[in-house]
Protein backbone atom coordinates (compact mmCIF):
# COMPACT_ATOMS: atom_id res chain seq x y z
CA UNK A 1 0.00 0.00 0.00
CA UNK A 2 2.53 2.20 1.14
CA UNK A 3 4.77 1.37 -2.88
CA UNK A 4 1.32 2.54 -4.49
CA UNK A 5 1.40 5.57 -2.07
CA UNK A 6 4.83 6.41 -3.00
CA UNK A 7 4.25 5.48 -6.69
CA UNK A 8 1.15 7.39 -7.26
CA UNK A 9 2.95 10.97 -5.57
CA UNK A 10 6.27 10.69 -7.73
CA UNK A 11 3.73 10.12 -11.01
CA UNK A 12 1.65 13.19 -9.99
CA UNK A 13 4.85 15.22 -9.82
CA UNK A 14 6.17 13.71 -12.87
CA UNK A 15 2.91 15.36 -14.71
CA UNK A 16 2.98 18.38 -12.64
CA UNK A 17 6.79 19.16 -14.09
CA UNK A 18 5.65 17.98 -17.81
CA UNK A 19 2.52 20.12 -17.98
CA UNK A 20 4.99 23.13 -16.24
CA UNK A 21 7.98 22.77 -18.96
CA UNK A 22 6.34 24.86 -22.13
CA UNK A 23 6.15 27.73 -19.91
CA UNK A 24 9.97 27.96 -19.40
CA UNK A 25 11.20 31.31 -20.39
CA UNK A 26 11.18 31.53 -24.37
CA UNK A 27 14.57 32.33 -26.26
CA UNK A 28 14.38 36.07 -27.19
CA UNK A 29 13.25 36.11 -30.77
CA UNK A 30 15.73 37.71 -33.29
CA UNK A 31 14.28 41.12 -34.16
CA UNK A 32 13.88 41.67 -37.94
CA UNK A 33 16.34 44.39 -39.21
CA UNK A 34 13.08 47.43 -40.65
CA UNK A 35 12.78 46.96 -44.18
CA UNK A 36 14.57 49.97 -46.13
CA UNK A 37 11.99 51.04 -48.28
CA UNK A 38 9.74 51.62 -44.34
CA UNK A 39 12.05 53.97 -43.02
CA UNK A 40 12.43 57.66 -43.94
CA UNK A 41 14.92 59.40 -45.59
CA UNK A 42 16.67 61.23 -42.73
CA UNK A 43 16.73 57.55 -41.29
CA UNK A 44 18.44 56.16 -43.80
CA UNK A 45 21.15 59.01 -43.93
CA UNK A 46 21.70 58.77 -40.26
CA UNK A 47 22.22 54.66 -40.73
CA UNK A 48 24.52 55.10 -43.35
CA UNK A 49 26.90 57.14 -41.64
CA UNK A 50 26.94 55.61 -38.73
CA UNK A 51 28.07 52.45 -40.24
CA UNK A 52 30.93 54.61 -41.66
CA UNK A 53 32.59 55.67 -38.82
CA UNK A 54 30.54 59.41 -38.33
CA UNK A 55 28.26 59.98 -35.08
CA UNK A 56 25.27 62.66 -35.61
CA UNK A 57 25.15 64.07 -32.27
CA UNK A 58 21.98 65.90 -31.05
CA UNK A 59 21.21 69.20 -28.97
CA UNK A 60 23.22 71.30 -31.20
CA UNK A 61 21.71 74.55 -32.03
CA UNK A 62 22.14 75.93 -35.42
CA UNK A 63 21.95 79.43 -37.26
CA UNK A 64 21.56 79.32 -40.72
CA UNK A 65 23.68 82.66 -41.77
CA UNK A 66 22.56 84.33 -45.29
CA UNK A 67 24.90 86.60 -45.94
CA UNK A 68 28.53 88.08 -45.39
CA UNK A 69 27.35 91.19 -43.40
CA UNK A 70 25.21 88.40 -41.09
CA UNK A 71 28.43 86.06 -40.73
CA UNK A 72 30.84 88.56 -40.16
CA UNK A 73 28.56 90.73 -37.76
CA UNK A 74 28.29 87.04 -35.36
CA UNK A 75 31.76 85.90 -35.41
CA UNK A 76 33.11 89.37 -34.42
CA UNK A 77 30.77 89.46 -31.77
CA UNK A 78 31.66 86.05 -30.87
CA UNK A 79 35.28 86.49 -30.98
CA UNK A 80 34.97 89.82 -28.36
CA UNK A 81 33.79 87.10 -25.77
CA UNK A 82 36.11 84.91 -26.31
CA UNK A 83 38.36 83.55 -23.12
CA UNK A 84 40.83 81.32 -24.26
CA UNK A 85 41.17 80.88 -27.66
CA UNK A 86 40.23 81.08 -31.51
CA UNK A 87 40.92 78.55 -33.92
CA UNK A 88 40.99 79.48 -37.89
CA UNK A 89 41.11 77.66 -40.91
CA UNK A 90 39.73 79.04 -43.88
CA UNK A 91 41.01 78.67 -47.89
CA UNK A 92 42.00 82.21 -47.75
CA UNK A 93 42.02 85.31 -45.93
CA UNK A 94 41.75 88.05 -48.83
CA UNK A 95 44.07 91.16 -47.89
CA UNK A 96 41.19 93.50 -47.49
CA UNK A 97 39.40 95.62 -45.31
CA UNK A 98 37.42 92.89 -43.56
CA UNK A 99 40.17 90.93 -43.15
CA UNK A 100 42.19 93.99 -41.31
CA UNK A 101 38.89 94.59 -39.10
CA UNK A 102 39.42 90.58 -38.15
CA UNK A 103 43.21 90.10 -37.70
CA UNK A 104 42.47 93.65 -35.65
CA UNK A 105 40.49 92.18 -33.19
CA UNK A 106 42.05 89.29 -33.10
CA UNK A 107 45.58 91.21 -32.16
CA UNK A 108 43.51 93.00 -29.12
CA UNK A 109 42.52 88.86 -28.34
CA UNK A 110 45.96 87.84 -27.79
CA UNK A 111 47.08 91.07 -25.78
CA UNK A 112 44.49 90.07 -23.58
CA UNK A 113 45.99 86.54 -23.07
CA UNK A 114 43.68 85.22 -25.90
CA UNK A 115 45.52 82.16 -27.58
CA UNK A 116 44.82 83.13 -31.31
CA UNK A 117 46.13 80.30 -34.28
CA UNK A 118 44.96 80.86 -38.14
CA UNK A 119 45.54 78.79 -40.73
CA UNK A 120 45.26 79.32 -44.74
CA UNK A 121 45.63 77.33 -47.71
CA UNK A 122 48.79 78.66 -49.54
CA UNK A 123 47.53 78.22 -52.99
CA UNK A 124 44.36 79.67 -51.47
CA UNK A 125 45.73 83.29 -51.05
CA UNK A 126 48.04 83.09 -53.89
CA UNK A 127 45.24 82.46 -56.40
CA UNK A 128 43.27 85.70 -55.08
CA UNK A 129 43.67 89.16 -55.90
CA UNK A 130 44.82 90.32 -52.71
CA UNK A 131 46.70 87.79 -50.90
CA UNK A 132 48.64 87.99 -47.44
CA UNK A 133 52.27 88.41 -48.39
CA UNK A 134 55.27 87.48 -46.25
CA UNK A 135 55.64 90.86 -44.48
CA UNK A 136 51.66 90.86 -43.77
CA UNK A 137 52.30 87.67 -42.07
CA UNK A 138 55.40 88.71 -40.00
CA UNK A 139 53.44 91.72 -38.65
CA UNK A 140 50.56 89.18 -37.59
CA UNK A 141 53.01 87.17 -35.69
CA UNK A 142 54.49 90.51 -34.03
CA UNK A 143 51.02 91.27 -33.10
CA UNK A 144 50.15 87.70 -31.39
CA UNK A 145 48.43 85.70 -34.16
CA UNK A 146 50.08 82.41 -34.73
CA UNK A 147 49.61 82.70 -38.55
CA UNK A 148 51.12 78.96 -40.88
CA UNK A 149 50.07 78.20 -44.09
CA UNK A 150 49.07 74.86 -44.92
CA UNK A 151 51.22 73.00 -47.55
CA UNK A 152 53.12 76.13 -48.95
CA UNK A 153 54.06 75.50 -52.11
CA UNK A 154 57.74 75.37 -53.11
CA UNK A 155 59.79 74.24 -56.18
CA UNK A 156 58.89 72.57 -58.50
CA UNK A 157 55.46 73.59 -57.67
CA UNK A 158 53.40 71.15 -58.26
CA UNK A 159 52.78 70.25 -54.65
CA UNK A 160 49.08 72.49 -54.76
CA UNK A 161 47.88 70.49 -58.30
CA UNK A 162 45.91 68.02 -56.60
CA UNK A 163 45.10 69.14 -52.69
CA UNK A 164 43.80 72.13 -51.24
CA UNK A 165 42.41 73.04 -48.10
CA UNK A 166 38.94 74.58 -48.93
CA UNK A 167 37.65 74.25 -45.53
CA UNK A 168 36.25 77.13 -43.31
CA UNK A 169 36.19 76.52 -39.89
CA UNK A 170 36.53 78.75 -36.92
CA UNK A 171 36.09 77.34 -33.29
CA UNK A 172 36.07 80.20 -30.86
CA UNK A 173 36.19 78.68 -26.90
CA UNK A 174 35.02 74.74 -27.64
CA UNK A 175 31.65 76.50 -27.46
CA UNK A 176 30.93 78.11 -30.61
CA UNK A 177 32.17 76.96 -34.34
CA UNK A 178 31.60 78.45 -37.61
CA UNK A 179 31.54 76.65 -41.04
CA UNK A 180 29.95 76.39 -44.76
CA UNK A 181 31.07 78.54 -48.00
CA UNK A 182 32.57 81.64 -46.80
CA UNK A 183 35.86 83.19 -46.91
CA UNK A 184 37.69 86.21 -45.08
CA UNK A 185 36.57 88.99 -48.51
CA UNK A 186 35.09 92.07 -48.85
CA UNK A 187 33.23 90.52 -52.19
CA UNK A 188 30.58 88.60 -49.68
CA UNK A 189 29.62 92.24 -48.33
CA UNK A 190 29.86 93.87 -51.53
CA UNK A 191 29.80 91.70 -54.45
CA UNK A 192 32.18 92.17 -57.55
CA UNK A 193 31.63 94.47 -60.26
CA UNK A 194 31.62 91.93 -62.76
CA UNK A 195 29.14 89.79 -61.51
CA UNK A 196 27.32 91.66 -59.14
CA UNK A 197 25.82 90.38 -55.59
CA UNK A 198 28.16 87.73 -54.10
CA UNK A 199 25.61 84.97 -52.62
CA UNK A 200 27.13 82.72 -49.83
CA UNK A 201 25.65 80.63 -47.03
CA UNK A 202 27.22 79.67 -43.30
CA UNK A 203 26.70 77.83 -40.12
CA UNK A 204 26.80 78.90 -36.45
CA UNK A 205 26.87 75.79 -34.26
CA UNK A 206 26.73 75.39 -30.62
CA UNK A 207 26.80 71.95 -29.06
CA UNK A 208 28.43 68.78 -29.54
CA UNK A 209 29.02 69.33 -33.22
CA UNK A 210 31.65 71.88 -32.51
CA UNK A 211 33.86 69.35 -30.89
CA UNK A 212 33.57 67.57 -34.56
CA UNK A 213 34.45 70.21 -36.02
CA UNK A 214 37.36 71.12 -33.72
CA UNK A 215 38.92 67.84 -33.97
CA UNK A 216 39.15 68.27 -38.03
CA UNK A 217 40.94 71.45 -37.58
CA UNK A 218 43.21 70.18 -34.44
CA UNK A 219 44.53 67.49 -36.55
CA UNK A 220 45.02 69.88 -39.30
CA UNK A 221 47.31 71.54 -37.37
CA UNK A 222 48.97 69.02 -35.68
CA UNK A 223 49.69 67.66 -39.79
CA UNK A 224 50.92 71.20 -40.50
CA UNK A 225 52.70 72.50 -37.72
CA UNK A 226 53.53 69.33 -35.81
CA UNK A 227 52.16 71.16 -32.50
CA UNK A 228 50.20 68.73 -30.35
CA UNK A 229 47.82 70.94 -27.93
CA UNK A 230 46.95 70.14 -24.64
CA UNK A 231 43.92 68.57 -24.60
CA UNK A 232 42.96 71.78 -22.61
CA UNK A 233 42.93 73.20 -25.42
CA UNK A 234 40.06 70.86 -26.89
CA UNK A 235 37.63 71.19 -23.82
CA UNK A 236 34.24 73.03 -24.37
CA UNK A 237 33.33 75.30 -22.32
CA UNK A 238 29.37 76.40 -21.00
CA UNK A 239 27.62 77.82 -23.73
CA UNK A 240 25.74 81.14 -23.18
CA UNK A 241 22.04 80.41 -22.27
CA UNK A 242 20.98 83.45 -24.29
CA UNK A 243 19.39 82.07 -27.55
CA UNK A 244 20.03 83.38 -30.78
CA UNK A 245 16.99 85.07 -32.87
CA UNK A 246 16.50 82.49 -35.94
CA UNK A 247 18.62 79.82 -34.00
CA UNK A 248 16.89 76.22 -34.87
CA UNK A 249 17.36 73.12 -32.52
CA UNK A 250 18.30 71.09 -30.69
CA UNK A 251 19.21 69.95 -33.86
CA UNK A 252 20.55 66.58 -34.44
CA UNK A 253 23.88 67.19 -36.47
CA UNK A 254 26.56 65.23 -38.67
CA UNK A 255 29.94 66.61 -39.36
CA UNK A 256 31.16 64.67 -42.54
CA UNK A 257 34.63 65.46 -43.11
CA UNK A 258 36.74 64.68 -46.42
CA UNK A 259 40.52 64.28 -46.33
CA UNK A 260 42.98 63.75 -49.63
CA UNK A 261 45.42 60.99 -47.76
CA UNK A 262 43.12 59.13 -45.37
CA UNK A 263 41.76 55.91 -46.87
CA UNK A 264 38.05 56.43 -45.34
CA UNK A 265 37.44 59.77 -45.64
CA UNK A 266 38.46 60.36 -49.04
CA UNK A 267 35.87 58.94 -50.62
CA UNK A 268 32.89 59.34 -47.53
CA UNK A 269 32.10 62.94 -48.51
CA UNK A 270 31.58 61.95 -52.31
CA UNK A 271 29.68 58.49 -51.61
CA UNK A 272 27.40 60.59 -48.47
CA UNK A 273 26.26 62.75 -51.31
CA UNK A 274 24.97 59.72 -53.59
CA UNK A 275 23.49 58.18 -50.17
CA UNK A 276 21.54 61.20 -49.55
CA UNK A 277 20.11 61.71 -53.19
CA UNK A 278 19.71 57.90 -53.78
CA UNK A 279 17.60 57.64 -50.22
CA UNK A 280 15.39 61.25 -51.39
CA UNK A 281 11.72 59.95 -51.73
CA UNK A 282 10.03 62.98 -52.43
CA UNK A 283 11.84 65.69 -53.12
CA UNK A 284 15.43 67.34 -53.10
CA UNK A 285 16.48 70.89 -53.89
CA UNK A 286 20.32 71.95 -54.47
CA UNK A 287 22.24 75.37 -55.14
CA UNK A 288 25.50 74.43 -56.08
CA UNK A 289 28.12 77.35 -57.90
CA UNK A 290 30.04 74.99 -59.72
CA UNK A 291 27.28 72.09 -61.11
CA UNK A 292 29.83 69.61 -62.60
CA UNK A 293 29.05 66.57 -61.12
CA UNK A 294 31.56 63.54 -60.44
CA UNK A 295 29.94 60.71 -62.43
CA UNK A 296 28.42 58.29 -60.02
CA UNK A 297 26.67 61.68 -58.34
CA UNK A 298 25.50 63.02 -61.79
CA UNK A 299 24.32 59.35 -62.54
CA UNK A 300 22.34 59.29 -58.94
CA UNK A 301 20.46 62.75 -59.95
CA UNK A 302 19.57 61.20 -63.22
CA UNK A 303 17.65 58.51 -61.88
CA UNK A 304 16.28 60.60 -59.21
CA UNK A 305 14.72 62.44 -61.96
CA UNK A 306 13.70 59.76 -64.06
CA UNK A 307 11.76 58.34 -60.79
CA UNK A 308 10.38 61.25 -60.19
CA UNK A 309 11.62 62.93 -57.82
CA UNK A 310 10.76 66.56 -57.20
CA UNK A 311 14.13 67.78 -58.55
CA UNK A 312 14.87 71.41 -58.51
CA UNK A 313 18.26 72.88 -59.04
CA UNK A 314 19.41 76.18 -59.26
CA UNK A 315 22.93 77.51 -60.97
CA UNK A 316 24.57 80.98 -61.87
CA UNK A 317 25.15 81.27 -65.46
CA UNK A 318 28.04 84.06 -65.02
CA UNK A 319 30.70 83.08 -62.32
CA UNK A 320 33.96 83.99 -60.92
CA UNK A 321 35.52 81.25 -62.94
CA UNK A 322 35.83 80.39 -66.69
CA UNK A 323 34.94 77.68 -68.48
CA UNK A 324 32.77 76.14 -65.81
CA UNK A 325 29.46 78.22 -65.78
CA UNK A 326 29.35 76.58 -69.22
CA UNK A 327 29.74 72.86 -68.26
CA UNK A 328 27.10 73.98 -65.33
CA UNK A 329 24.66 75.10 -68.02
CA UNK A 330 25.32 71.95 -69.99
CA UNK A 331 24.33 69.54 -66.97
CA UNK A 332 21.89 71.35 -65.91
CA UNK A 333 20.09 71.21 -69.33
CA UNK A 334 20.55 67.12 -69.25
CA UNK A 335 19.02 66.50 -66.22
CA UNK A 336 15.99 69.37 -67.18
CA UNK A 337 15.61 67.09 -69.80
CA UNK A 338 14.83 64.07 -67.81
CA UNK A 339 12.24 66.38 -65.56
CA UNK A 340 14.43 68.08 -62.99
CA UNK A 341 13.12 71.84 -62.69
CA UNK A 342 16.15 74.30 -63.39
CA UNK A 343 16.62 77.80 -62.46
CA UNK A 344 18.92 80.13 -63.96
CA UNK A 345 19.86 82.60 -60.87
CA UNK A 346 20.61 86.33 -62.25
CA UNK A 347 20.56 87.93 -58.99
CA UNK A 348 24.13 88.04 -59.12
CA UNK A 349 26.53 85.03 -58.46
CA UNK A 350 25.13 82.13 -56.13
CA UNK A 351 28.02 80.44 -54.44
CA UNK A 352 26.08 78.65 -52.23
CA UNK A 353 26.49 74.98 -51.09
CA UNK A 354 23.42 73.40 -50.15
CA UNK A 355 21.02 70.61 -50.26
CA UNK A 356 17.75 69.81 -48.64
CA UNK A 357 15.80 66.15 -48.99
CA UNK A 358 12.33 65.43 -48.26
CA UNK A 359 11.76 68.74 -45.88
CA UNK A 360 13.78 66.55 -43.31
CA UNK A 361 17.28 66.99 -43.40
CA UNK A 362 19.34 69.53 -45.23
CA UNK A 363 23.44 69.84 -45.59
CA UNK A 364 25.83 73.29 -45.93
CA UNK A 365 29.39 73.36 -46.18
CA UNK A 366 32.55 74.16 -48.29
CA UNK A 367 32.12 71.11 -51.13
CA UNK A 368 31.20 71.94 -54.48
CA UNK A 369 29.42 69.30 -56.50
CA UNK A 370 32.75 68.79 -58.55
CA UNK A 371 35.84 67.08 -59.14
CA UNK A 372 37.69 68.92 -57.55
CA UNK A 373 35.76 69.07 -54.07
CA UNK A 374 35.00 65.51 -53.89
CA UNK A 375 38.23 63.93 -55.58
CA UNK A 376 41.01 66.20 -54.59
CA UNK A 377 40.51 68.67 -51.81
CA UNK A 378 39.62 68.77 -48.04
CA UNK A 379 36.59 69.85 -47.40
CA UNK A 380 33.79 69.75 -44.41
CA UNK A 381 30.08 69.89 -44.78
CA UNK A 382 26.90 69.61 -41.74
CA UNK A 383 24.50 67.32 -42.41
CA UNK A 384 21.54 68.72 -40.50
CA UNK A 385 18.67 66.65 -39.04
CA UNK A 386 16.07 69.37 -38.50
CA UNK A 387 12.77 70.44 -40.13
CA UNK A 388 13.11 74.04 -39.07
CA UNK A 389 16.88 74.84 -40.59
CA UNK A 390 15.36 72.21 -43.57
CA UNK A 391 12.48 74.72 -44.43
CA UNK A 392 14.48 77.89 -44.14
CA UNK A 393 16.79 76.61 -46.63
CA UNK A 394 13.79 75.84 -48.65
CA UNK A 395 12.51 79.10 -48.16
CA UNK A 396 15.74 80.81 -49.15
CA UNK A 397 15.55 79.14 -52.84
CA UNK A 398 12.02 79.91 -53.78
CA UNK A 399 12.59 83.39 -52.29
CA UNK A 400 15.55 83.47 -54.80
CA UNK A 401 13.55 82.23 -57.82
CA UNK A 402 12.24 85.36 -58.14
CA UNK A 403 15.04 86.56 -59.75
CA UNK A 404 16.02 83.63 -61.69
CA UNK A 405 14.44 82.39 -64.83
CA UNK A 406 13.19 78.55 -65.34
CA UNK A 407 14.78 77.23 -68.22
CA UNK A 408 12.87 75.37 -70.87
CA UNK A 409 13.49 74.58 -74.06
CA UNK A 410 12.31 77.58 -75.52
CA UNK A 411 14.84 79.69 -73.12
CA UNK A 412 17.48 76.96 -73.82
CA UNK A 413 17.38 78.36 -77.55
CA UNK A 414 16.10 81.85 -76.86
CA UNK A 415 18.51 83.06 -74.46
CA UNK A 416 21.75 81.16 -75.37
CA UNK A 417 23.05 81.30 -79.25
CA UNK A 418 24.13 78.18 -81.12
CA UNK A 419 27.94 79.48 -80.23
CA UNK A 420 26.97 79.51 -76.61
CA UNK A 421 25.64 76.26 -76.43
CA UNK A 422 28.68 74.83 -78.29
CA UNK A 423 30.85 76.23 -75.80
CA UNK A 424 28.47 74.67 -73.24
CA UNK A 425 29.13 71.34 -74.67
CA UNK A 426 32.71 71.56 -75.11
CA UNK A 427 33.14 72.63 -71.57
CA UNK A 428 31.46 69.60 -70.40
CA UNK A 429 34.06 67.59 -71.94
CA UNK A 430 36.36 69.15 -69.26
CA UNK A 431 33.75 68.38 -66.27
CA UNK A 432 36.58 65.46 -64.60
CA UNK A 433 39.04 68.57 -64.56
CA UNK A 434 37.26 71.11 -63.04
Amino acid sequence: MKALQLFQKYAALFFLCAALLPLRAAEPAEIPAPDPASLRSDSLLQRYLVRHGVQPTDSNRVRLIFSGHEKFELLFADIRRARHYVHLEYFNFRNDSIASLLFRLLGEKAREGVKVRAMFDDFGNKSNNRPLKPHHLDSLRAAGIDIVRFDPIRFPFVNHVFHRDHRKIVVIDGRTAYTGGMNIADYYIEGLPEIGPWRDMHLRIEGPAVQDLHRILLDTWEGETGEVLPQSECLRYPAPTVRLPQETGPARVAIVDRRAHDKRLRKLLRRTFVETIETARDSLTLINPYFTPTRKVRRALKQAAERGLKLKIMVSPNGDIPVTPNASLYTARQLMKRGAEVWLFYGGFHHSKTMTVDGTHCTVGSANLNSRSLRCDYEVNAFIFDREATAQIDSLFRDDCRQSKLMTHEVWKEDFSRWKRFRCWLANLLTPFL
